[in-house]
């Protein structure tokens, strides 16, 4: 595909690193020269300095056949405009990363789509919402479903009480009841790895489980996990996330949210009726103890800080708080926050790629989920008639190394993937991949 990305910040850089992976040709724009530099160097894409708005630049860049426009620069009104624009000169799908959430109404989509832009990206609301799912399923440092909550994919890390230490898959699946519920990667250290039969989990494995609703109880019994049900929360910092996070889990629980900024927290106190605005420093820990981090249930840090938020998150585990979710935009703290005992790291920057990465996959991809602090992929297929996959069992078909269909639906009804399992057309399956086995992959659903 021909991709041309409008505004090389943070989205921007990661989409087009993660873009350059997949042999798509990328350009990309940025009107200020110091952020294209360090790109130009470290990655195969194609720079132009200059504003996204420009007319001469667009036309320049628009007259070959452009199969997706991307504007994610940090201004609204810049990405609405360049979108237009670009459709206007040619680009066959559009994308524009917003801020404001009445764009997201339906008839204001409808709006959009006849003024020329295809889709709308709201990278705050993205990040929200990975962390209202990881508040109702507790027992999870990462949480993602699939054909409407049929499947479900869980990321547990792996204590020192875990059951399933020092034992093989092999082993656990005759001992264990696993057919409702499969481990497809660990990471552990730096490494994520495709696990076989005979290989063992360690402390400290992040596992990725996908699982059925029926295997859920079951696949915590084996993991040494509890859920519960989060009902007092503390929230440090009124972002876009807080203010979203807030908004929608005061409806059921007993909320408290913590800002700095004066001003702020009397918008907030203004929209959020049922929760509890406190004005103060998010580092002072004498009010961290007033407010009782200790009896919280669940503490979401989303500061602008990466570093407030690791900290803070450290200190409420230190306290007893048993769920801590911490916003770590800062790429290189992501490795350092998860073993640092956080139990779940976000990235805006991630979430939103990943949805905006969805439109550049195969087109038989209905979803992406794109782990932070790996480079591996978690997609959801539909399996077209006569489809390289469905031509033998997964252990027969020479499927890659690198990649493993974890489970999906038939029917409507969910299954759970083992080597024997054939898959059939109209299926849809979830595949947990590397990117040294995307390529082989894809032709696999075509």
């Amino acid at each position: 595909m021909r991709i041309i990305i409008a505004g090389a910040g943070e989205v921007g850089t990661h989409l087009a690193k993660m873009l350059s992976n997949e042999n798509h040709d990328i350009i990309l724009i940025d009107p200020e020269e110091s952020r294209l530099k360090p790109i130009e160097s470290s990655l195969d894409v194609l720079t132009y300095h200059g504003s996204a708005t420009s007319i001469s630049i667009l036309q320049e860049i628009l007259q070959k056949k452009t199969d997706l426009f991307i504007a994610v620069t940090h201004s609204e009104d810049t990405n609405i405009t360049a979108s237009m624009l670009a459709k206007r000169f040619g680009a066959i799908k559009t994308i524009a990363r917003i801020d404001n959430l009445d764009f997201l109404e339906h008839s204001t989509l409808d709006f959009f789509k006849a003024a020329g832009i295809d889709s709308l990206i709201y990278p705050e609301l993205i990040a929200a919402r990975e962390v209202l799912g990881l508040l109702q399923e507790t027992g999870t440092t990462e949480y993602m479903e699939f054909s409407g909550g049929k499947l479900s994919m869980f990321v547990q890390k792996l204590d020192e009480n875990a059951p399933i230490l020092n034992k093989s898959l092999k082993e656990i699946s005759i001992s264990h009841k696993t057919d409702k519920y499969r481990a497809v990667a660990i990471k552990r250290n730096d490494k994520t790895i495709i696990p076989r039969g005979n290989e063992q989990f360690q402390v400290g494995d992040l596992v990725f489980v996908i699982s059925t609703h029926e295997g859920i109880d079951e696949m915590m019994k084996t993991s040494g996990k509890v859920s519960y049900e989060a009902k007092n929360i503390m929230i440090l910092g009124g972002s876009r996330i807080g203010k979203h996070v807030a908004l929608y889990m005061q409806k059921n629980c007993e909320v408290k949210l913590i800002d700095s900024d004066p001003d702020r927290c009397e918008a907030l106190a203004e929209i959020l009726d049922n929760t509890l605005i406190i004005n103060g420093d998010c580092r002072n820990v004498d009010l961290l103890e007033q407010e009782g981090i200790s009896k919280m249930d669940a503490f979401v840090a989303v500061t602008g800080n990466s570093e407030t938020n690791i900290l803070s998150c450290l200190l409420a585990k230190k306290m007893g708080v048993k769920k801590t979710i911490a916003e770590v935009e800062n790429m290189e703290y992501i490795h350092l926050a998860e073993n640092s005992g956080i139990d779940t790291i976000i990235n805006k920057k991630i979430s939103a790629a990943s949805r905006i990465f969805r439109h550049t996959t195969n087109l038989n991809v209905t979803q992406v989920k794109y782990m932070a602090g790996t480079e591996a992929e978690v997609l959801e297929f539909n399996v077209p008639v006569n489809a390289k996959i469905t031509k033998g069992t997964l252990r027969s078909i020479d499927f890659p190394k690198d990649a493993i269909v974890g489970g999906g639906t038939r029917d409507g009804v969910a299954f759970i993937a083992t080597g024997d399992t054939i898959i059939r057309a109209n299926d849809k399956v979830v595949v947990f991949t590397l990117p040294s086995a995307y390529d082989r992959l894809t032709k696999f659903f075509t």
